[in-house]
C-alpha cells in the first residue's frame, strides 16, 4: 500500500451553531429557512409548531466536519448533518474502518460502515455520518491524485451546469438568472378547505410575478395526504407548476401511485428524506416519479448516489440531487442525465447569492447568473478555512 494513500488519523469536529457548516438550517444566525411560517410540514397539524421550524427542532443536530489524512499530511475533509450524535459514531464506531486503511479502497469501507451499523442504522443519522466520511474520502482521493471528484467518477460531460433556485420569492430567484424557481407551499391539509384555496392564491401570485413560461416548483415538504396533493394539483392546473416536490411522507410509495394514476401528465418528484440504494428500489423500478432526488449528503455519500444513478438509467428515471452544494456539482458534471442542479438560497432573505456552507470553506464555487463551470481543482476544491474554530469531537 502507498503511503500516499494510506489512512493515519480521522479527526471529526462540530460547528457552532454561529457557524454555516453542512446542515442546511445552520446559517450562521437568523435566516429565512427557520423564521419563514409560510411552509407546510410535517408538524403543520400541531399549532404550536407553526410560526418557526426551529421551534420543533429541524436544525437540532446541527453540522459537522470530518478530517481524513494520509501518512503523507494530505486531508481529505466534508462537513455533514448530525452534529454530536453523527460525529460520536464517526469516531468511536466507523474510524476502526479507516484508520491504517487504503483510502482509495471506498466500496469495502463504505460497506463494511453499513454492515457494522445494520443493528442501528439503514437510514437517518447513521446514514448522515456515513455520507460525511464516503465524502471526505472521495475528496481524499481526488487531492491525493491532484484531480477534481469528477475525474475520479468518469469524467466530465459537460463543461457548464445551469440551476434552478429554492428560495421563498420566485420574482426574486428569476431576477438572479436562475432558469426555474421552487417555492415553499404554505398550507397543507390541517388548514382545510380554505387554506387549499389560499395555496392556490399564493401560487398564482408567484406566476403573476414571473410571467407565463418560468418553470416553477413547489415544495411540499412531506406534509400532504394523497387526496389532498391530488386536489391542490387539480386546482392549480391553470398555475402551470413544472413539479411537484416531495408531496407525500417518505414511505408512502403507494401514495405516489395513486397520485399518478390521478395525475399522469404532472411531474411529480421526492427522494431528499429517502436513504440508501434501497430505499430508491421501488420508487425507481415502478417509475412513480419523473425525477428522483437523492440528498448526496443524507443518502450514503457519491458511493451510494452512484449506484442510485446507475439503477435509475436502467429505467430512464433522471437523477437530480438535492442541494449539497460542491458535492452535487461534480456529480451533475459527470453524468449524462439532466444538466441542471439545485441551487438551495443560503443568504438570510432569500434573495442573494451566498456560499451555501458559509465560510466554512476556501473553494466553494458558486453559480453565476444561473450558471457554473466546476473547476479543475483537485478532490471537490474546496479546503478548511479555518480549522481552529472547529469544536473537536472526544
Amino acid at each position: 500500500m502507498s503511503a500516499s494513500f494510506r489512512i493515519r488519523d480521522v479527526r471529526v469536529h462540530t460547528v457552532s451553531p454561529a457557524n454555516k457548516g453542512g446542515d442546511y438550517f445552520q446559517q450562521g444566525g437568523t435566516t429565512h429557512w427557520l423564521v419563514d411560517s409560510l411552509i407546510s410540514n410535517p408538524m403543520s397539524g400541531y399549532a404550536r409548531y407553526r410560526e418557526r421550524r426551529s421551534s420543533w427542532g429541524i436544525g437540532v443536530l446541527g453540522s459537522l466536519v470530518i478530517e481524513i489524512e494520509t501518512e503523507e499530511g494530505l486531508v481529505g475533509v466534508a462537513t455533514g448533518t448530525g452534529g454530536v450524535p453523527a460525529a460520536w459514531l464517526i469516531k468511536h464506531h466507523f474510524a476502526r474502518f479507516l484508520v491504517g486503511e487504503d483510502a482509495r479502497n471506498i466500496n469495502r469501507i463504505w460497506d463494511e460502515m453499513y454492515r457494522a451499523s445494520l443493528p442501528y442504522g439503514r437510514k437517518g443519522l447513521p446514514m448522515m455520518a456515513i455520507s460525511a466520511v464516503d465524502l471526505a474520502l472521495w475528496d481524499l482521493n481526488g487531492k491525493v491524485r491532484g484531480e477534481p471528484v469528477y475525474n475520479l467518477i468518469g469524467g466530465k460531460v459537460r463543461d457548464e451546469i445551469t440551476f434552478y433556485c429554492t428560495g421563498p420569492e420566485a420574482d426574486a430567484i428569476q431576477s438572479m438568472g436562475f432558469w426555474g424557481a421552487k417555492v415553499p407551499l404554505p398550507e397543507g391539509p390541517f388548514d382545510g378547505e380554505a387554506g387549499l384555496k389560499r395555496n392556490v392564491a399564493f401560487l398564482a401570485a408567484h406566476r403573476a410575478k414571473v410571467g407565463p413560461g418560468y418553470p416553477i416548483m413547489v415544495d411540499c415538504y412531506m406534509s400532504l395526504d394523497v387526496p389532498y396533493a391530488i386536489r391542490l394539483a387539480e386546482a392549480a392546473k391553470d398555475v402551470d407548476i413544472y413539479w411537484w416536490e416531495e408531496v407525500l411522507q417518505p414511505d408512502d410509495v403507494e401514495g405516489y401511485r395513486l397520485i399518478r394514476q390521478a395525475h399522469p401528465t404532472l411531474k411529480w418528484t421526492t427522494g431528499e428524506h429517502e436513504y440508501s440504494r434501497f430505499g430508491f428500489r421501488r420508487l425507481i423500478e415502478e417509475r412513480l416519479l419523473d425525477i428522483v432526488q437523492p440528498d448526496v449528503m443524507w443518502v450514503g455519500g457519491l458511493t451510494e448516489l452512484l449506484r442510485i444513478a446507475a439503477h435509475a438509467s436502467a429505467y430512464e428515471v433522471p437523477v437530480v440531487p438535492h442541494g449539497s452544494g460542491p458535492y452535487s456539482y461534480h456529480f451533475i458534471a459527470s453524468q449524462t442525465g439532466p444538466a441542471f442542479c439545485e441551487y438551495v438560497a443560503a443568504s438570510p432573505d432569500g434573495r442573494s447569492i451566498a456560499p451555501v456552507f458559509g465560510d466554512l470553506f476556501v473553494g466553494e464555487s458558486l453559480p453565476v447568473n444561473g450558471r457554473l463551470n466546476v473547476p479543475d481543482r483537485p478532490g471537490f476544491g474546496m479546503v478548511l478555512a479555518d480549522p481552529g474554530r472547529l469544536v473537536p469531537v472526544a
